[in-house]
């Protein structure tokens, strides 16, 4: 019978001199440090090691590798939910893992890229702020063969496609029809207290992809509401403090507001705090939307203060990532329509916020997800997405704003819509889709 080892008592392959030990051991002339750990099996890896030991015979889980995660900022509620799923996901597929404040920076989050290349990295999950630079870290990870994955900001009609294969996924939730469905909620409110009314709005970062289509998503939903007029919106930069300025200013400018499209929940909540120092009630005198499904915004709708959030759930961001990560470090290779992918938004109101608490928030010791269903590498023929996953309609994400002059579809999107592949990988996450996002948590016992 073969002898069974805990992998933890192996050693450390993150620590370079670990590695260096082993190779040496091994006599592995002329590999690289990164050969050695990107392009052998961890299996085969562990086994080796056993050998060099003298355990010529051993089954053992596998070690798969370190990734960090470059968050956009620690100022957002949102970033920190979505690291503790990325952080679940990790451990249960044993990942070494790491976090660091990107501080809504570009160029920090560039150096610490490249500090995590030199770290020896096998993947990164990227939370950019925006698309300052996307292009120069799919260049290093194409050329250190690092893999990596991207949210929310990035350089709008810049794909994985022109990047290269190690850009392995751009994902987000489909947000115009989420921060639509948010608007419609306040403005079916406003005209069933008030009849009708002027409603402001407060943004997140100007220019940015994701606040440039919340936006559309918002308008949109006003034509069908002519009693209700938008009267104009200001930045908020995505947190607290900065929303509570942009709002006591709308509220000078518009004394008798109704209604406010928060485009965060860090937004709705200084807004809240601008509003309340201004002696009217949030949920009484006006009503607001918020973004994203944080635990704060669940706890303010809750407590009848926020109106709705678009619940994408941050903790399900950082566990598509971080998974997506581990499978193309494993092996999987992705098909083109699984390159640039959504999932669902849920309208979060007072309705369903309980089913979310429950699982999201006061879930004690219960992860929120199977994290190793997640994992095509874990679970080949029974995976599930936990979520509604769907390949991603970039004229949806990016319609409105400019096309780079030249430019053109890749043709591995174009050929994937074309000849049925979106429309299959669809359908068939679809028929993988068997925990609901806002149902139970697959881990709570019966």
């Amino acid at each position: 019978m073969a002898k069974r080892l805990n992998p933890k008592l192996f050693p450390d392959y993150t620590q370079k001199k670990v590695v260096d030990g082993t190779m040496e051991r091994l006599d592995l002339h002329g590999v690289s440090r990164r050969q050695f750990l990107s392009f052998a099996s961890a299996s085969a890896i562990a086994a080796a090691t056993a050998a060099s030991v003298g355990i010529p015979s051993i089954a053992v889980a596998d070690p798969s590798g370190k990734i960090a995660h470059l968050i956009m900022t620690l100022q957002l509620e949102y970033c920190a939910n979505a690291d503790v799923g990325a952080h679940g996901a990790a451990d249960a597929l044993g990942l070494g893992f790491a976090s660091f404040d990107g501080q809504l920076d570009s160029e920090r989050q560039l150096n610490q890229f490249e500090q995590q290349i030199a770290a020896g990295v096998n993947g990164v999950m990227l939370h950019a702020p925006g698309g300052g630079s996307i292009k120069r870290i799919a260049q290093l990870a194409n050329e250190n063969k690092i893999w990596f994955d991207n949210t929310w900001g990035t350089l709008p009609w810049f794909t994985p496609f022109e990047a290269g294969d190690y850009y392995t996924m751009y994902a987000v939730p489909e947000e115009f029809s989420a921060e639509r469905a948010v608007t419609v909620e306040v403005c079916k409110a406003i005209m069933d207290k008030f009849g009708g009314g002027t409603v402001v709005g407060v943004t997140g970062i100007e220019g940015n992809s994701t606040d440039t289509i919340r936006s559309r998503g918002r308008d949109d939903a006003f034509k069908d509401f002519p009693k209700i007029k938008f009267a104009g919106s200001l930045p908020g930069k995505w947190n607290r403090e900065d929303s509570q300025k942009a709002m006591e200013d709308l509220i000078s400018r518009y004394p008798n507001i109704v209604g406010v499209i928060a485009q965060n929940d860090d937004v709705a909540d200084g807004c809240m705090a601008a509003l309340r120092a201004a002696g009217m009630q949030p949920g009484k005198d006006v009503f607001l939307s918020g973004a994203d499904g944080t635990t704060g915004g669940a706890e303010a709708i809750k407590q009848g203060k926020l109106l709705t959030t678009s619940a994408n759930v941050p903790a399900y961001m950082g566990a598509l990532l971080a998974t997506r990560l581990y499978d193309v470090m494993n092996g999987w290779k992705p098909r083109a329509s699984e390159r640039m992918m959504s999932w669902r938004s849920v309208a979060m109101t007072k309705d369903n916020v309980d089913a979310y608490l429950t699982r999201y928030v006061n879930n004690g010791d219960v992860a929120p997800f199977d994290y190793e269903k997640l994992s095509k590498v874990k679970h080949p023929n029974d995976w599930d997405p936990q979520a509604e996953l769907f390949p991603m309609d970039i004229d949806r994400e990016w319609g409105g704003i400019p096309k780079p002059d030249g430019w053109d579809y890749p043709a591995a999107y174009r050929d994937a819509h074309a000849n049925g592949e979106a429309k299959a990988v669809q359908e068939e996450y679809k028929a993988h889709y068997k925990i609901d996002f806002f149902g139970p948590s697959p881990m709570k016992k019966a």
